[in-house]
């Protein structure tokens, strides 16, 4: 379960982010060990964050003792479905991570999300001091476009784990330091055959480096 969705405001217009705190139930503590870790999660394009990969990762992130913010777009909360530019998106992230550190003291950060979102977060994890990286489907060219390469946005210095499909027609890109590579067979960019598989991938991930129990 959720918890409930905030509006942040910035420079681009207001982003929603639901926060879920594991453990809490109603606003109110059930006896949880203190969370272990922060991850901030951000939707595809068009999508939102209740994509199956993200929500897979929500649910197993939380039971894992982790806080899971999910963050909301300006653009999307306005109800458009076609992405700001890059440069927008990134300026709303980084408005949005203050207002989620500030409330979560001393928590290591983990950023990431899906395709586009996957993107901001690597591209804004040094400034926002991220700990570690979560990329779910990173687009690594536009489909058919393979000269057009986006594989500099993973090379971060931070531990990043990418999850793609073995079929997403935006490529999938290679293990390289640092950089971790999860394959599904046969998934394509959405993850939507085995979204359990993903969130399991990731709370691997998380569990090996001390960020989750």
């Amino acid at each position: 379960m959720r918890g409930v969705t905030e509006t942040v405001e910035t420079g681009r217009g207001p982003a929603q982010v639901a926060v879920t705190v594991p453990g809490e139930v109603a606003g109110r503590r059930a006896g949880a060990a203190a969370p272990v870790a922060l991850l901030v999660l951000g939707h595809g394009a068009g999508g939102s964050v209740d994509a199956p990969d993200l929500t897979a990762v929500h649910d197993g992130a939380v039971a894992a003792g982790l806080v899971v913010a999910l963050v909301t777009q300006p653009y999307r909360v306005a109800g458009r479905r076609a992405p700001a530019p890059a440069g927008h998106l990134d300026e709303a992230w980084r408005a949005v991570l203050p207002t989620l550190t500030e409330r979560f003291p001393g928590l290591p950060l983990i950023v990431g999300g899906r395709s586009s979102g996957a993107r901001v977060a690597c591209r804004t994890a040094g400034e926002v001091g991220a700990a570690g990286i979560v990329a779910l489907a990173f687009p690594l060219h536009p489909p058919g476009k393979p000269e057009r390469s986006r594989a500099e946005e993973l090379r971060t210095g931070l531990p990043t784990l990418v999850v793609n499909g073995s079929a997403d027609p935006f490529g999938v890109p290679d293990a390289a330091p640092g950089v971790e590579l999860v394959v599904l067979e046969g998934e394509r960019h959405d993850l939507r055959r085995a979204p359990d598989a993903v969130g399991r991938a990731v709370v691997t991930w998380l569990r090996a480096r001390g960020w989750a129990r």
